[in-house]
């Protein structure tokens, strides 16, 4: 890795142990105030996200300093965590067994070796036409007609966005931006940060003067209030961010608001499947956050849009 990408990565990784470390410090106070018998839930539940959100930002570190490498693996293991998590809430049966195998054992480590090769004329299309076209022929081979569409829907939506979406993130790595050699590392750090801040900020402006429910059906906590301060501040902040990327300050307050935007309608899909499954959370692998697609699901939407509008706007083919 280049010198001055791995200096500017290490500015931006204290960067955000220092925001942590504030929230850690708060989180203390609170918690010290207003409930030392552990009686206020709000409080405790804080604390428990401080402390998973060290565990996450230490884990993304690690793998943004070891390159490219380390990221692919990273996004892999989350992609077959997420992965795994929405299979259990699907109609698959035992017919699906031969489906699934594929899903888990070829669809997802070959998706990542394309990924890895930067084959990017088929990682592009590899799930959504030729995984989207044979999958159902294995699922038909086994015979059992009994909810079959639903069965295999549910199961190309599950690679759509636990694998086709996550693989993006790594992807970012491998785009060839004129003056920005090298830096791909410092798109998914930015591309992290935004759609990150961006859910923290709708949550805090939300408890502050959120009034209004934007989704009260899918999502009662999110008010128009919280969606409106939480994305014009990250838009500020992802703007404020210039210098990581081969935007203009400009341009990243643009990309900044269309990842914001793109993170929350992410959120309110998820959100969507989650009260139709009659679920709180997606799983309860990270403390406070519930699962791994609770942590993905802004990620996931927001990651194919910044990668094709970076790559069309600024790479070269």
């Amino acid at each position: 890795m280049m010198v001055d990408v791995q200096g500017d990565l290490i500015r931006v990784i204290c960067g955000i142990a220092a925001v942590l470390v504030t929230a850690s410090a708060v989180s203390f106070m609170l918690k010290r105030k207003l409930s030392p018998q552990g009686q206020n839930s709000a409080i405790n539940n804080l604390d428990d996200r401080i402390r998973a959100w060290w565990v996450m930002a230490v884990a993304i570190s690690v793998a943004l300093l070891a390159g490219r490498a380390g990221v692919i693996v990273l996004f892999a293991i989350c992609a077959l965590a997420a992965l795994r998590e929405f299979m259990t809430l699907t109609n698959a049966t035992r017919a699906d067994h031969s489906t699934l195998v594929a899903a888990f054992f070829i669809v997802l480590p070959l998706q990542f070796w394309l990924i890895w090769i930067g084959w990017y004329g088929l990682y592009s299309i590899f799930v959504p036409v030729y995984v989207f076209l044979f999958l159902p022929i294995v699922s038909a081979l086994a015979g059992v007609t009994r909810n079959f569409l639903v069965r295999v829907a549910e199961m190309q939506w599950a690679l759509m966005i636990c694998v086709f979406c996550v693989s993006h993130v790594p992807a970012l790595m491998d785009l060839h931006i004129p003056g920005y050699e090298g830096r791909g590392v410092l798109l998914i750090a930015f591309l992290v940060i935004v759609v990150q801040i961006s859910d923290v900020l709708q949550y805090v402006w939300g408890k502050l003067v959120g009034r209004h429910k934007i989704a009260p059906h899918l999502s009662p906590s999110k008010t128009v209030e919280g969606f409106v301060g939480g994305c014009l501040s990250a838009t500020l902040i992802g703007a404020a961010l210039w210098w990581m990327t081969p935007f203009s300050p400009l341009a990243a307050a643009g990309m900044s608001l269309m990842i914001a935007l793109m993170g929350f309608l992410g959120g309110l899909v998820m959100s969507a499947i989650k009260r139709d499954r009659g679920i709180k959370d997606w799983g309860h692998s990270i403390a406070g956050h519930g699962g791994f697609i609770d942590r993905l699901d802004s990620v996931i939407f927001a990651a194919p849009l910044f990668f094709h509008v970076t790559r069309y706007g600024w790479a070269l083919g």
